[in-house]
């Protein structure tokens, strides 16, 4: 007879139904407060965003649409970065905190290529081929750092535990910090100014984007597209995702587990490479420092959509991309539009309801959205606004905010993780 076996609660008399009881806890109260506080805040500035734009004191369509594209933009490269950090976990199982490194790399070298280009008149004469080149210059830079860093750093800590490959590459991203220093100096460099036709505005749905955001956006979505295909078509890619599942299985089906790592960090530094091109396309200057900022903001992407999800990390990078572009200019600047008195007056009274009716039926979500309602109602009456200086300074905080408020509603991710044998045991 099986040590463990299973019995429909159907098939016996027997079965009891266990009584749950109520327990306080001060970690789950704390939890479903900060719930509570992020509907509220993020319902009032949203709407109080909307409501200061159509009396006049807020911000104009044309200002929002915007925010909206230059955030989709920011967001690409984001995503870009993001795709490395999934990749090796999904493989490896850590983090590669030298990956936002493996970015900065790619955008130095870039730098070099495109001034050469510049000097030598190709840059203003045919962009388009100086572009292609400073695109592969980066490509090629970023994925020899990335597969360097593999075969020195981390391939003899292969069998190692977890936390020494995580100590490593924090290690690794402060030496070539300081080595990209050394070798060129503190001093920011700047790329040189695109062509002036790049910068004019070209009308799609309405939306006046400029050349070089649709040219960040093209660039973003068509590699992208290729990686997703590669790694889902290709027998390459097929044998990256059956390493990620499971190692040892892959390696008794044949697959050269080793080749197929190298093959990742490969993968995820050529979209690092990519990643270097958009930055230099928007902002254009770039350091030895440069990587570390968008390298943690890469990582919260991937967190974000979901760590060992590629889909996810895409996607994560696009939506903090939009939280920090439309959070402190829309979200903060609604919290200073006063809620009227005899909306708050309603919104008590349908939180209240709320809240009883969620009680009754067992419904924790429900009770949320009513506390929030009720909370939302006595800022009404009481008159109650927010006004924040500096908001444009902020996004960095939003963005980090949004990712605590990701986990604390689906710790998962947006997507889920998509995580190993080992990883999920």
């Amino acid at each position: 007879m099986p040590a463990f076996c299973f019995t429909p609660s159907h098939m016996t008399s027997t079965a009891t139904t266990p009584t749950r009881t109520f327990k306080f806890s001060w970690t789950d109260s704390f939890l479903w407060a900060i719930r509570v506080m992020a509907i509220f805040v993020i319902v009032w500035g949203f709407i109080g965003a909307i409501a200061l734009g159509l009396e006049g004191n807020g911000l104009s369509a044309e200002a929002w649409k915007q925010l909206i594209v230059s955030g989709i933009a920011q967001g690409s490269m984001y995503g870009l970065l993001a795709l490395g950090y999934s990749m090796v976990y999904g493989v490896l199982g850590f983090i590669n905190f030298a990956h936002g490194e493996v970015f900065m790399v790619g955008a130095m070298v870039g730098f070099f290529a495109a001034d050469a280009l510049f000097e030598a008149g190709l840059w203003e004469a045919n962009f388009i081929l100086s572009i292609f080149i400073v695109l592969l210059v980066a490509m090629f830079t970023s994925t020899f750092t990335a597969v360097l860093i593999e075969k020195i750093a981390y391939q003899p800590l292969r069998n190692a535990p977890r936390l020494i490959p995580l100590i490593t590459s924090i290690g690794i991203s402060f030496f070539i910090q300081n080595a990209v220093q050394l070798l060129v100096g503190p001093a920011v460099k700047t790329y040189p100014a695109p062509p002036s036709w790049l910068s004019d505005p070209v009308n799609i749905l309405g939306f006046e984007i400029s050349g070089t955001i649709l040219l960040v956006v093209f660039l973003a979505t068509v590699s992208m597209i290729g990686l997703w295909l590669f790694v889902e078509r290709s027998a390459t890619g097929r044998a990256m995702r059956a390493v990620a599942e499971d190692k040892e299985i892959a390696a008794l089906m044949g697959i050269n587990v080793d080749k197929v790592i190298v093959m990742t960090f490969a993968v995820g530094g050529a979209m690092a490479g990519v990643a270097a091109l958009l930055w230099a396309l928007m902002f254009r200057s770039v350091s030895f420092i440069t990587g570390f900022l968008p390298g943690i903001k890469a990582f919260t992407a991937a967190v974000l959509g979901g760590i060992g999800n590629i889909v996810g990390a895409m996607v994560g990078g696009l939506l903090l991309g939009l939280f920090e572009s439309l959070g402190p200019n829309v979200i903060l600047r609604g919290l200073s539009w006063q809620i009227p008195l005899a909306l708050g007056i309603v919104l008590l009274a349908a939180g209240i309801a709320t809240v009883v009716g969620g009680r009754a039926v067992k419904r924790n979500g429900i009770v949320v959205l009513g506390a929030a309602a009720i909370v939302m109602g006595l800022t009404g009456v009481a008159g109650f606004t927010i006004v924040i200086p500096g908001l444009s300074q902020l996004k960095d905080v939003v963005a980090f905010t949004a990712l605590v408020l990701v986990l604390i509603f689906r710790p998962a991710g947006l997507f889920g993780e998509q995580l190993g044998r080992e990883d999920r045991a």
